[in-house]
């Protein structure tokens, strides 16, 4: 198994429900680095509460970040690549201006939001930056955004189908993404790879989301947490445990950490 690289979900993959990394996970990802596998985060976080992470677990490769709309460098941290989305802003705003709908925007200076809730009170605390802005988003003035977040509190539907002709829609239970036509992990992944110079069949990734679809069924290697949804199982060439459960270094230990000590 002539594997060279590995990139891994944080939620729900990577992390806790509670955010932590734990020892075991920390220590399977260190066993990969020492044996030369480059190993990757990709996430739909944003930059900010992805490189937390990206120090704890000693990395210094690039992060794909925000559904793969954002690669960042490793060390300094610059958006080497970004790729907004182009939309209607004015009638993005008009459908999910009802009250129950909250609207991120996740934009190169920051995160625009209608309203501040647990998950973005969690991502302060964890990044140490706050919302750029809160409020009517029409009068929010962003130049660009990289993905919007739409939570709805139910699994995007009719929706989410409003946005199909102007860019790509990810459904959610608790609500869709939307970034622009053509952006995924995998694309991202793709670019990175070819400026490391290593193929996509040496390429092990490891996520539990339909966003991570794309990158479970074309890289070398998919492999499915037990938390994932049965769509995400079946993209996907193996199956591992739960994340709290520790699924992801049971992957590593017994399929790439063993077979370099044969």
């Amino acid at each position: 198994m002539n594997i060279k690289a590995m990139f891994i979900d944080m939620d729900g993959t990577l992390l806790t429900g509670a955010n932590k990394i734990t020892r075991r996970n920390a220590k399977a990802v260190s066993a990969l680095m020492e044996r030369n596998i480059n190993v990757f985060l990709a996430t739909g976080r944003q930059f900010e509460i992805t490189q937390p992470y990206h120090r704890i677990l000693g990395l210094n490769t690039p992060m794909v970040c925000l559904n793969g709309a954002s690669v960042h460098d490793g060390v300094t941290g610059y958006a080497v690549q970004t790729k907004p989305v182009k939309l209607d802003r004015e009638r993005l705003h008009h459908l999910t201006g009802d009250d129950p709908c909250n609207v991120l925007v996740h934009a190169p200076d920051g995160l625009y939001c209608k309203r501040v809730n647990a998950e973005i009170e969690e991502w302060t605390r964890e990044g140490r930056v706050p919302p750029r802005y809160v409020g009517d988003l029409s009068k929010a003035g962003y130049k660009d955004a990289l993905k919007y977040s739409i939570r709805t509190g139910a699994p995007g539907s009719s929706v989410s189908m409003l946005f199909e002709d102007e860019a790509d829609v990810i459904d959610w239970d608790d609500g869709f993404e939307i970034v622009a036509r053509g952006v995924s992990k995998w694309s991202a992944i793709q670019s990175v790879l070819e400026k490391y110079g290593i193929a996509p069949e040496e390429t092990v990734t490891i996520g539990d989301g339909p966003n991570d679809i794309q990158m479970l069924s074309h890289a070398g290697i998919g492999v499915a947490m037990g938390n994932a949804a049965p769509a995400v199982k079946a993209s996907a060439d193996l199956v591992t445990s739960h994340h709290e459960q520790e699924g992801l270094a049971d992957f590593i230990e017994h399929y790439l950490v063993s077979s370099y000590a044969l």
